[in-house]
This record gives structure tokens, C-alpha cells and sequence, in this order.
């Protein structure tokens, strides 16, 4: 991303005092700093400081005091790290209502018992004020378990199960997915304690203005299985751009449908592990925090992440005592001691739901490798945050509204216009790292490399263009697309337009990486390289128009452009590289929408 002034929020002032059509154009956008108060609720943001933030984080609490030796009693009470360690995370002080949280509890809520738990909160809603919960039936699993979500809302008859109730009630959603990772249960547990609280607790009074969609358990295989990736082997939260399992497409569906302007992506991160291996170290944060960052985020977007957000959440874990970061991870490789942010790449939930124009918060707390450890902590954690984002929501409901609005629009008429990012990268740096010494528990900071999503840097840009044409046999990238809310339209009489073909220059094969290594995913993937070569491109009847001059524009570009991992030519989806072409002027096509 790139730097932003102090206009911008002025400008974003603009778009909610008048809504879309009197404000200036979009800035340049932000790079997010971490803001030491919340916005009111109900004023517009503030604008944004004069100088330039720094392009590293900052952590948002200070060192908390530790003992200087740890009990000798850690391993006998097998714990993964010292009883030191063990004490910078006490319970606190709340009880859930959860399967996973009852005294004695050995495991984590079931398949069966989430499926019986959101039954219970079913109900039509009545005059006395119980808001309408809907489930609503996602499909299943590759192991056959359903895959099911909870719709809450205060949408009266027939119109509560519609997929487009909550745009006929004109009241922004918010959408909550838990435990796209099996091995990462905290998320689920509590997204039911929210349902819960949503139902018939104090989150309901939050229903006059918003609905919220709860999706609790993304991943029931790998929850079941106690593993990260879904039954056959795919990572289901870098499947967001291609679709291949059934996981990925239930979210898709309620996206599609239900057009959310806020998603919340609830994760738990390695708190052991590759960590003490590399750096002799335990993680030390609560939870780890991050919006979308990827090439081409609308840059409004991201302000509102940071402002209307990001800023209120560090907060509420603040006063619960809970302590926060940016999100990082770091490679799987034992030899790579490099940590990163959150990449860049358009396949996470994050960055896709990013691109389709929503403020698309990832939130990871301390769980995978230490079991129940600390969990009633873990899911508070979760809790707290979520309640802040859906507070947040609340109080800025007629604003996402508006700026939904301006982003669809303004997207739209980027066609034809300037250059489009094709692929981008994280920013090398260096930070300042607070961990835990493994044994005394004392606070440790390592000077690490570091690579930061704050600002990314283009990798590859081209110009923009009008289109894109796909062959008439590319019923599945067809189909994917629809799938994801792109619109595409099918040509009915023979045309010709102006635009480019791909040459193809080199190609190999290899898997798809991010920044922990290789992927979990489904087969080798092509690495291409190309050069653009001006042509004038026949368009049959029966062929595929994809025009840019729509909201999820940049989505589309994340698909289509060839020469890139997540592409759908690099995956085999388009089968062929002369099965699509750039389109660069407004063709004048026949074309009806494809459903």
C-alpha cells in the first residue's frame, strides 16, 4: 500500500456527509498506523496525521512483569513451556456456555453438539423483542458433515431466509467464520458464545442495525481430524480464489449472497513450535490482528479497517488485559528466521474478501500446538474482539453503508483507466520483536527481519484494461467466477475487439507458497511468464465477456491475469493460455449476463 495524507479522511468525511456522488476522488491509499483512541461512535473518522506513520508496528501493550525463575513443576504438569510462561496467561474472570468449556471437558466442542447448539437458537423472532435466527444450509463437507450458519437479523416474514434480506433491510451484515483451520478451535468456541449472546444476551440490543451471519466451524473434517487442512489434503483459507473444495465455496455462497460489509476471519496461531526451534523463543501476544492487504485494495477500504476497527479492538483487549500485534508468522523452513506479516497473495479469506470491497479483519489468537491450554483465555480473547468489531459496526452503520456505495462505484469506473497491480510483495524491513524467554517467562526482544504488508511493493503492473474475452469452453473459470460474485456476460453475435493476447516465454512447475512454505493444495501449478502482444481478438457467439466496469473488478484481475500463482491459467482452471485475451477499448459485444 501506498502512503497516505492527512486528506484522506477528509475525503472519506465527504463521502459520509454526502454519500457518493459530491466527493473527490479516491486519494492514494493509507499506510495504517495503530491510533491510540477509537473514533466516536457516529463521527466520521479522524483524519489522519500529518506525517507519515512508521512503516513497522508497534506493539499495543507495554512488557508485562514476569518471574525471574520458573517452578520446577512444568513438566511433571505437562506443559509446553515452563509454569513461568504458563502464569502470563491466567483465566479470566467469565464463564461460557460451551461444550468445550464445562468443567471437566477433556476435547473441544463436536460436529454433532455445535449442530445441536445452533439448532437450539433457532427461532422466528416475536413482538417481544427475540430477534428472527435463521440457519442456513451451506452444503457439507467432503466427509458429508453440513456446513451451516446462523443468520441473525431483525428482518420480519418470509424475507429473513432470502439471500438478500439484509440489503431489502438496509442494514449493513457482518460475517463471522471460525475454524477454517481444524487444529485452530478457539474461533468456533467462540463465535457460539457470540450466537449465543446475539440470540438472547446483551448483543441482541446490536440487531436494529445490523444483521451478522455466524459460520462457526468452516472446517469440520479438520476439526473432527484435529488437522489444519480439509479431508483431502486442500488448505481451505488459501482456496478462496479457486474454489476447490466445498469449504471455500460455502463461503463464497454466503457472500455472493448476503454481500457483507464487514468479515471477521477468527484463526489461533503457533504459540511453540517453529518459534522455540528458531529463535528459542514462545509467543507472547494475545492475538494477532490484520485487514486485508493485497494489490489493488480499494484504499478507502483499508483506512475504515484501521480507523473504524482495528483502532476500537486493540482497545477493548487493552482493557480486558489482553495484549495484541499486527499478525506475523514466519516459514516452516528452520533455516529461514525471517518473520513476515500476512502476505500478499489474493487466495485468503482476508484478501479476497478484501477485493470484494468489504473490511475483511483476520484475528489469530495464541492456540496451535499447546491444546486446551489457556483456552477459556483464548476464546475471551476472540469474544472481546468480535464484540468490538460488531460494536463498531453498529455505531457506523449508515456509514459502511455509504461507503460501500462509493467503493462499488468507484472500482467500477476504474476500467480502461491507468495500471492494475498484477502482483505484489511484502516490504523488507527490520523489528523489534517482543517475545518469552521459554524458561523464566520474562518478556525478550529479538531484532528480527522482517517483512511488512504495510506498504507492499509492485512486483508486476500493466495497464488496465476494459476486459477481459474467455473462449466458450471455459465453462468452469466461468462458473468460478459467478461463483465469487463476478458478473460475466456470454456474447450472442460475432464481434471484434481491440486488445492483447499472452505469449507465452517460459514455463515450469512447482506448488504454490506463501510465507509459512508450500501450500496444502491439489496439484503443481504452472509458472508462466508472458509478454502482452496487441491483436485485434475475434469474439464467437458462445464466447465470455468480463468487464471491468463492476465492484469486484480487481478480483477479477486477481483471477485472470495468467502469470502469477493464484491465477486460474497457472491452477488449470482457463485450460489454455489463448482461451483468454485483455480487452482494451469498450467493445461493442451483444452479450447477455450469464446467471
Amino acid at each position: 500500500m501506498q502512503a497516505l495524507g492527512h486528506l484522506a479522511l477528509r475525503t472519506l468525511a465527504c463521502v459520509m456527509a454526502i454519500g457518493v456522488a459530491g466527493c473527490a476522488p479516491m486519494p492514494h491509499a493509507p499506510t495504517p498506523a495503530t491510533p491510540s483512541s477509537a473514533p466516536a461512535p457516529g463521527q466520521p473518522a479522524p483524519a489522519a496525521p500529518a506525517s507519515t506513520p512508521p512503516s513497522t508496528p508497534t506493539p499495543t501493550s507495554p512488557p508485562t512483569p514476569a518471574p525471574t525463575s520458573a517452578p520446577t513443576s512444568a513438566a511433571a504438569a505437562g506443559l509446553p513451556y515452563s509454569a513461568a510462561v504458563a502464569e502470563r496467561f491466567p483465566d479470566p474472570a467469565v464463564s461460557y456456555a460451551t461444550p468445550a468449556l464445562q468443567d471437566a471437558r477433556a476435547g473441544f466442542t463436536t460436529n454433532a453438539e455445535l449442530q445441536a447448539l445452533m439448532r437450539s437458537l433457532v427461532t422466528p423472532g416475536d413482538a417481544a423483542g427475540l430477534p428472527s435466527v435463521s440457519l442456513l444450509a451451506l452444503g457439507s463437507s467432503q466427509n458429508g458433515v453440513p456446513i451451516e450458519a446462523l443468520l441473525f437479523s431483525r428482518v420480519s416474514g418470509a424475507a429473513v431466509g432470502s439471500g438478500d434480506a439484509a440489503q431489502r433491510a438496509l442494514r449493513p451484515t457482518v460475517l463471522l467464520v471460525g475454524q477454517q483451520h481444524g487444529d485452530e478451535p478457539a474461533g468456533s468456541e467462540a463465535l457460539l458464545v457470540i450466537a449465543q449472546e446475539l440470540a438472547r444476551g446483551p448483543l441482541m440490543r446490536l440487531l436494529d442495525r445490523i444483521n451478522v451471519i455466524v459460520l462457526p466451524r468452516a472446517n469440520p473434517d479438520g476439526a473432527q481430524a484435529n488437522q489444519r487442512a480439509t479431508a483431502g489434503g486442500i488448505d481451505a483459507n488459501r482456496d478462496h480464489l479457486l474454489l476447490r473444495t466445498p469449504e471455500a465455496q460455502a463461503q463464497a455462497r454466503l457472500v455472493r449472497e448476503h454481500q457483507p460489509v464487514v468479515v471477521v476471519d477468527a484463526h489461533e496461531y503457533t504459540v511453540v513450535g517453529r518459534y522455540l526451534e528458531k529463535f528459542g523463543t514462545v509467543q507472547r501476544f494475545d492475538a494477532l490482528v490484520q485487514y486485508a492487504m493485497t494489490a489493488n485494495m480499494p484504499p478507502f477500504i483499508s483506512r475504515a479497517a484501521e480507523e473504524w476497527f482495528r483502532a476500537p479492538l486493540l482497545a477493548g483487549l487493552r482493557e480486558q488485559g489482553l495484549t495484541a500485534e499486527w499478525y506475523y508468522t514466519t516459514s516452516t523452513d528452520l533455516q529461514d528466521k525471517k518473520i513476515s506479516m500476512g502476505g500478499a497473495q489474493p487466495d485468503t479469506g482476508r484478501n479476497v474478501n478484501g477485493l470484494k470491497n468489504a473490511v475483511s479483519i483476520l484475528l489469530e489468537t495464541r492456540g496451535v500446538g499447546i491444546g486446551r491450554l489457556h483456552l477459556k483465555r483464548r476464546v475471551h480473547t476472540h469474544v472481546t474482539a468480535v464484540r468490538s468489531v460488531l460494536e463498531s459496526t453498529h455505531a457506523r452503520a449508515a456509514d459502511l453503508l455509504k461507503l460501500r456505495q462509493f467503493v462499488d462505484n468507484d472500482v467500477s469506473l476504474q476500467a480502461c483507466r491507468g495500471e492494475v497491480v498484477v502482483q505484489a510483495a511484502l516490504t523488507p524491513s527490520e523489528y523489534n520483536l517482543l517475545m518469552l524467554d521459554p524458561v523464566t517467562g520474562a518478556d525478550r526482544t529479538l531484532t528480527v527481519a522482517w517483512d511488512s504488508a504495510l506498504e507492499l511493493q509492485t512486483v508486476k503492473a500493466r495497464a488496465r484494461p476494459c476486459g477481459y474475452w474467455l473462449a466458450a469452453d471455459q465453462q468452469d473459470a466461468v462458473a468460478r467466477l459467478r461463483s465469487l460474485g463476478v458478473h460475466v456476460r456470454r456474447v450472442t453475435e460475432n464481434s471484434v475487439a481491440r486488445g492483447e493476447t499472452y505469449a507465452e516465454t517460459s514455463r515450469e512447475e512447482g506448488a504454490r507458497t506463501d510465507v509459512r512454505g508450500t501450500i496444502a493444495d491439489a496439484a503443481p501449478l504452472l509458472r508462466l511468464q508472458v509478454q502482452l502482444v496487441p491483436a485485434l481478438i475475434d469474439v464467437p457467439v458462445g464466447s465470455y465477456y468480463v468487464p471491468l466496469e463492476q465492484p469486484l473488478a480487481n478480483l477479477a484481475v486477481a483471477a485472470l491475469e495468467p502469470d502469477t500463482q493464484n491465477s486460474y491459467v497457472a491452477n488449470r482452471i482457463v485450460s489454455d493460455l489463448a482461451a483468454q485475451a485483455r480487452v482494451l477499448a469498450r467493445p461493442e459485444l451483444k452479450s447477455v449476463p450469464v446467471p
